[in-house]
């Protein structure tokens, strides 16, 4: 597919509507329906300033077919390419997975709030993802691999449907060299499968923590996120403490159109990372 992405006259980077060219580098299939895209900007003023931090997402547009929100999953430090774990789930995001190295793409952002990691200096951490909502937390992974004397313990909880489905599996020998504990779960294994299998929140069973110098960072479906924050009260965590990456339906990324809206808060503004305490009352809830 040659899409063909036409930059912009003039650089307006107050405008956050504005779109800038990005070329595809390189594209990685991680699991079935799932990809990296690995991408340059081609604005010099605008790559100058890029910067983004774990958490944080941007707006993919593609002419044609409209733009999606997805999160970033590159190393923030390493500008030159930035990446996106897209999985193929809607019109957009299916015009994204015929692309090739060498076609364009929009790209707007970086968008939304971050994980917390100057709170995370110096505490144990606790990453809890299930499927794609390890690519979220991927850019936490390479910050504390890079400054890994800054914090304490730290464990990934990770799990998907199938030992097919699991992401970045050629990482976590990284992960553990790294000093991150990982343990990893399937819902149903296959023959080849040697490791354990259930739901991602029994994880914690495997782990003791001390409650009071520790946060949860959890990424994945909500009804997965509902039993973690379960397990983390349970284990007296404070409900301050935990911390969950949302998603909704977001359009314009700036707080426009109103499509994220969760409770009093904008996804793409006040998240997607937010913290529990202050969305407890909306968390889980029809509407909301």
């Amino acid at each position: 597919m040659n899409a063909t992405f036409v930059p912009p006259e003039q650089h307006l980077p107050v405008d956050p509507m504005l779109p800038h060219p990005a070329v595809i580098r390189g594209i990685k299939t991680e699991a079935h329906g799932i990809s990296t895209f690995w991408m340059s900007l081609e604005d010099p003023q605008y790559a100058a300033q890029y910067r983004f931090q774990p958490g944080q997402f941007n707006m993919l547009y593609l002419p044609g077919f409209g733009e999606v929100a997805i999160s970033l999953s590159s190393d923030p430090e390493k500008m030159e390419l930035i990446g996106h774990t897209v999985r193929y789930a809607g019109s957009v995001t299916r015009g994204i997975a015929r692309l090739k190295a060498g076609d364009r793409i929009g790209v707007r952002g970086p968008y939304g709030s971050a994980w917390p990691m100057d709170k995370a200096a110096a505490k144990n951490l606790i990453l809890v993802t299930g499927g794609i909502g390890l690519a979220p937390l991927r850019p936490t992974l390479y910050s504390i691999l890079r400054h890994r004397e800054q914090y304490g313990r730290v464990v990934l909880l990770y799990g998907a449907r199938t030992p097919a489905d699991l992401l970045y599996t050629d990482e976590f020998d990284l992960y553990q060299k790294g000093q991150i504990e990982v343990h990893v779960t399937v819902d149903r294994a296959d023959e080849n499968w040697k490791g354990l299998v259930g739901v991602v929140p029994q994880l914690f069973y495997r782990i003791r923590m001390d409650h009071k110098n520790t946060l949860v960072f959890s990424c994945g479906p909500e009804i997965m996120m509902r039993f973690v924050i379960y397990e983390a009260l349970a284990r007296r965590i404070p409900r301050d403490a935990i911390y969950l990456s949302m998603e909704r339906n977001m359009k314009c990324a700036v707080g426009f159109c109103g499509h994220c809206q969760f409770g009093p808060n904008f996804i793409c503004k006040q998240g997607p990372v937010l913290n529990f305490a202050a969305v407890e009352p909306f968390f889980g809830k029809e509407d909301f």
